[in-house]
């Protein structure tokens, strides 16, 4: 089962960031919010491991491991730029061997990651991460269906990642490019949450939340 219509109170979730980023002693975590709500609205069941792979700062992963359905979770990505006193566990990794063995998690995150990796190195993530996880992989990511988007995308990533030191150089996929990557990875495309209110008003009107997807993926 899913855990389609789950909300998170955002002072809960602002306490969970706060304790590692203090600007969100003060900001409201509303994307951060609507993002882990669309991840539930495709989330199978309980799981016990659970990957984070591009995980950043590390606080989403700390988000869903205090906050959604998992018993242990942990982070990699290529440059350690983890909060310190995280209870998940944190590695960085050369981007292409993920240091694990087959089937050592249960379902894995890709968290607004896929489109800041290369166009000719997508399927080999997506296999590997096939390799390590015996289970579903949720991706919350963009897309794009015009030049117009790829310009939108590309100014909301500046707004969203600079901030924390994240990368900003993007290539985001149009639907065909995310049907033909899942196809050759190995992988099926199970669950697609509702359109989301990322924002509103002025803001959803020059960056449309149709622009934000959160997908769900089981071994082919």
């Amino acid at each position: 089962m899913s855990a389609t219509g789950a909300q998170f109170d955002a002072g809960q979730l602002r306490e969970v960031l706060a304790r590692h980023l203090p600007m969100y002693r003060w900001k409201v975590p509303s994307y951060q919010r609507v993002m882990l709500e669309s991840l539930c609205a495709v989330w199978l069941g309980r799981h016990g491991r659970l990957l984070d792979v591009g995980g950043g700062t590390g606080v989403i992963a700390e988000a869903i491991a205090r906050l959604l359905p998992v018993d242990w979770v942990e982070a990699v990505d290529l440059v350690d730029r983890f909060c310190p006193g995280l209870s998940v566990r944190t590695q960085a990794y050369d981007g292409r061997h993920l240091p694990f063995a087959d089937k050592s998690f249960d379902a894995a995150t890709l968290n607004n990651v896929l489109h800041h990796v290369p166009r000719s190195e997508r399927v080999a993530l997506l296999t590997e991460i096939r390799r390590v996880v015996d289970g579903p992989l949720y991706i919350k990511d963009h897309l794009a269906g015009s030049a117009l988007d790829h310009a939108r995308l590309t100014v909301l990533d500046a707004l969203g990642n600079v901030p924390f030191s994240g990368m900003v150089k993007a290539d985001y996929l149009t639907q065909s490019e995310w049907d033909e990557i899942t196809t050759k990875s190995g992988w099926r495309l199970t669950g697609q949450a509702p359109s989301a209110a990322y924002r509103s008003g002025i803001m959803a009107a020059a960056f449309p939340n149709r622009l934000e997807i959160t997908l769900r993926f089981e071994p082919a």
